[in-house]
């Protein structure tokens, strides 16, 4: 075999192990693993919706949980299926797929042709030119685009739990909206029928002005109380329509009358350990810092070569002289050369390189410290407010609610039996209407801590609780009762 033969099989041998080590894209896009993590979590299914059947099975399954009302699990199942932001964030996972594909390829080569040609010449001159260094460092820079990728699908996952926990949350807060509406209906219907006998005894003259007034009045707070109750009510059920994705007909959900009653308290054996375990922004920031390792790695080995071009080129002359007997004669030749351009940083022989590398890496690693210590403080506090939010909720249902109860119906009974006026019996009324509504922003509280205290341990990030219940109470004015 000549040394010519030999040289052309030689390049495509590399060129055939090079490609055969390319990386391929996959059959969902990389979607499984994100799928693996959704139902060990949650319990979940979640689709990439890529073709008309796939969003036809997703929109049958939606119709199919929305029949009946909304449980908490139906209305995240319903969002990881029907929700955009979250399709598109499916979409940038294929995106950084192609992204890896495409860094695992071979360089790609430069072709030219040129042609130069006068009265009497003509050069014809091909080139092909390529990148020896990328050749090279194909393999190791193969490897870093694949831990990127992977460390697109936690992102990917974490946008998954985020909407979930998201979706959960408003759930909560439109179902307590709900409840907060039809108990101020409950109480205004009450007041209306104690205004409308006040009304009557007082124009026969059983019960003095101010006493009627200030009856009135209390029915003018509650129908104030109601419209703002209501319009709670539609702007809570509008941002979990945003969250759900729904539209058109799928408006017509339904909501259930009461939120769920309170589960048994969860023990807080180990939840740092199961945090920094299980918590998807540090499984990104472990995989963004071992990306960060293998780069400098890289970067340390090429400080020296910035660039290495491998430039082969043919040139064709043909010339026309004349010869000693006056005649005309054709000259032609052939040549080749090949030439090798390298790129060397002599004014700083690639230091800066490795310091630029050496500081991100640094830097990666000082995120993922600060976000080692802070997941065991979320975790703590997570859990801090939902053992606090239990303990609330189950005072005002044990406690408070029953006492203002009786309070008001022993003021009722004082004020028929004519021992108390009805200022009392307003107070009394005003103030267990105060305390209703505080136990039931205490419930959306407390599901809503649960929410968080789930998320601190698997998807990270800041709570989105709801207001305490000390403010909520505070705004009692804002409440209803009978």
């Amino acid at each position: 075999m000549s040394t010519r033969r030999a040289f052309r099989f030689g390049l495509l041998a590399g060129a055939a192990i090079l490609l055969g080590g390319c990386a391929s894209f996959s059959p969902d896009g990389g979607l499984s693993s994100v799928q693996a993590i959704s139902y060990s979590e949650l319990g979940k299914d979640v689709v990439k919706i890529g073709d008309d059947q796939a969003a036809l099975t997703a929109k049958a399954r939606v119709d199919q949980l929305l029949r009946k009302p909304l449980t908490a699990d139906a209305a995240v199942q319903v969002a990881l299926l029907n929700n955009r932001g979250l399709q598109a964030a499916f979409n940038e996972l294929g995106i950084a797929e192609a992204q890896m594909v495409a860094a695992s390829l071979p360089p790609n080569p430069t072709f030219g042709i040129s042609k130069l040609s006068g009265r009497f010449e003509l050069e014809i001159e091909r080139q092909i030119a390529g990148s020896l260094f990328a050749l090279v460092t194909l393999p190791a820079r193969a490897e870093i685009a694949g831990d990127r990728f992977r460390a697109a699908q936690l992102r990917t996952a974490e946008a998954v739990l985020k909407l979930a926990a998201d979706t959960r949350r408003q759930y909560y807060r439109a179902v307590a909206a709900n409840v907060q509406a039809g108990f101020f209906q409950q109480a205004k219907a009450s007041s209306d029928a104690a205004s409308e006998l006040l009304k009557r005894l007082g124009e026969s003259g059983g019960v003095n002005k101010i006493d009627q007034a200030r009856e009135f009045a209390f029915e003018a707070e509650l129908t104030v109380q109601l419209a703002q109750a209501r319009q709670q009510q539609r702007q809570e059920r509008e941002r979990l329509v945003r969250q759900l994705g729904l539209w058109g007909d799928e408006l017509k959900f339904r909501l259930p009358e009461t939120l769920p009653a309170l589960p048994r308290l969860q023990s807080a054996k180990a939840i740092e350990a199961e945090a920094l375990r299980k918590r998807i922004d540090i499984q990104i920031a472990r995989a963004d810092l071992d990306a960060l390792a293998k780069s400098l790695g890289l970067t340390q080995a090429t400080r020296f070569v910035n660039d290495v071009d491998l430039l082969g080129r043919r040139t064709y002359d043909r010339g026309r002289v004349i010869n000693d007997h006056g005649h005309v004669e054709r000259e032609a030749s052939r040549s080749r050369t090949l030439e090798l351009e390298i790129e060397i940083p002599i004014y700083d022989f690639g230091q800066s390189k490795v310091v630029l590398a050496e500081q991100t890496y640094m830097q990666a690693a000082n995120r993922l410290a600060e976000k080692a210590v802070n997941a065991r403080s979320e975790a703590r506090e997570a859990y801090t407010s939902y053992r606090a939010n239990h303990d609330i909720t189950r005072q005002y249902q044990n406690n408070v609610l029953p006492l203002r109860k009786i309070i008001q119906d022993q003021s009722l009974l004082q004020y028929s039996g004519m021992l108390n006026d009805v200022t009392d019996l307003i107070a009394d009324a005003r103030s267990r209407i105060l305390s209703n509504v505080a136990a039931i922003n205490a419930r959306r509280d407390f599901w809503i801590a649960h929410t968080d205290f789930k998320h601190a341990l698997i998807g990270g990030g800041s709570a989105g609780g709801g207001a305490t219940v000390t403010a909520a109470a505070g705004d009692g004015d804002a409440g209803g009762g009978h």
